[in-house]
């Protein structure tokens, strides 16, 4: 159905009220875009056209304008944490036929993407210098800067809280430094006020987020303790054992109270990465429903060279949308090599996808084919895809110590990878 006159009333209300940060959905033949207004916008009866936030649409090809996203709508982008810093230091980012992008987030909205991630870290000042080398730098100044460019540029934002210093992964769930000496019951507090007050704080920039991921890769728990602590003090939790559960959960608890208070309505996400282990990944997902965790989307990281095969993957994710068929499910990182394939992967797939720009489209194809065969999966998101080192000079001006090998840039010519245009057929 065309853009009926109940549509056009709320086009016009747009002239008469004041919508700051107000995100705004346009259906225009099966896609949905996303809009964020920041002023008003008026629209006159009968016109053949409408404006909203700069973008110019017919009107006789909307079929609906919506404030709140639809619950069909498929989430597509990339995490981009770095790419301020690649811009600072000069890095040259050209399209797939070597023409400059001028405003890399209007070229990701023309290649239909339509979401974008950004990791936050407590204090990344505090990490190690190796750490900073593969480019921890996102602090809460950082992140409030990049996502109000993510917002009024009209993307969905998925902030992604690691309650770190640094990396927070399976192998790492360090405490932040400034935590460090407090107790459990002070956790629970601090959490609840860090999480309340970040949150916050990016509401009042104009950037506030649509999804929010409360820890990054926590299968196996988060805020164990410090780096220095004996292994045997860390607060781990495993699938096969009860130790730490309650100390893990109500920390998401406060983490997701802060999220519904600040920000009701974002959608919380559960990130974990065991996504080649069904077992493991029920067990997990069971336990968050068991312990009364509120949350809306399972989010989970996919590297095929890390968890499997693609029929692997969507039998996980089958299971997963009938087991928890009230959540929605999220491919919050995935990633392929275009060059160069470390020696110490665990599954080789090179025969099928070879290391190649080619090679990465078609697995990027083949994973979006399997992603839009469940129907509880709606959204995916590159990890890295702003890699670039071409423009850099290294001897001077560099964001991380060592090229990335999976991003959709070529690190030597500057050019996007033809996996960059996949994603827009993840609908």
């Amino acid at each position: 159905m065309k853009l009926s006159k109940i549509c056009m009333a709320v086009i016009v209300a747009f002239g008469a009220l004041n919508l700051s940060a107000q995100d705004v959905f346009i259906s225009t033949g099966g896609d949905v875009m996303t809009e964020h207004i920041t002023e008003g916008m008026s629209f006159k009866y009968n016109a053949s056209k409408v404006t909203i936030a700069g973008t110019e649409y017919e009107t006789n090809a909307i079929d609906s304008i919506t404030f709140d996203a639809p619950a069909t709508m498929k989430f597509r982008g990339g995490d981009v944490s770095l790419l301020s810093r690649y811009e600072e230091n000069g890095a040259n980012y050209m399209d797939v036929n070597g023409t400059k992008i001028t405003n890399m987030l209007a070229y990701l909205k023309q290649q239909g993407w339509n979401a974008l991630r950004v990791r936050l870290f407590v204090d990344p000042s505090q990490a190690s210098t190796a750490d900073k080398g593969q480019g921890v730098c996102q602090d809460l100044d950082y992140v409030i800067a990049l996502g109000k460019r993510i917002k009024r540029a009209g993307f969905q934002f998925l902030l992604d809280f690691h309650y770190s210093d640094s990396w927070a992964d399976p192998a790492k769930q360090f405490t932040p430094a400034a935590w460090s000496s407090l107790s459990a019951n002070e956790l629970y507090t601090k959490i609840y006020d860090y999480t309340k007050d970040a949150l916050q704080q990016l509401v009042a920039a104009d950037a506030t987020p649509d999804f929010i991921q409360t820890g990054n890769e926590i299968s196996y728990g988060m805020l164990w303790g410090t780096s220095t602590a004996a292994a045997s003090s860390l607060k781990k939790c495993y699938t096969s054992s009860t130790d730490n559960w309650d100390y893990f959960t109500t920390l998401l608890k406060q983490a997701g109270k802060a999220c519904r208070e600040v920000c009701p309505k974002a959608k919380i996400v559960i990130h974990t990465e065991r996504a080649g282990q069904a077992n493991v990944l029920n067990e997990f997902y069971e336990r968050m429903k068991n312990y009364g965790v509120d949350y809306d989307i399972i989010g989970l990281s996919y590297y095929p060279y890390y968890h499997g095969t693609l029929s692997t993957l969507k039998s996980n994710l089958e299971t997963l949308a009938s087991k928890f068929a009230d959540k929605k499910i999220m491919i919050v990182e995935t990633g392929y090599y275009h060059d160069w394939q470390p020696s110490d992967v665990k599954f080789d797939l090179s025969k099928t996808y070879p290391i190649t720009a080619q090679g990465q489209k078609q697995f990027a194809d083949a994973l979006i084919e399997t992603l839009n065969g469940v129907s509880n999966v709606n959204g995916l998101f590159w990890w890295w895809p702003e890699a670039n080192e071409y423009g850099l000079n290294w001897s001077t001006k560099r964001v991380t110590d060592n090229w990335y090998n999976a991003g959709l840039w070529d690190n030597q010519t500057g050019k996007a990878m033809p996996a960059v245009e996949s994603l827009k057929t993840f609908k």
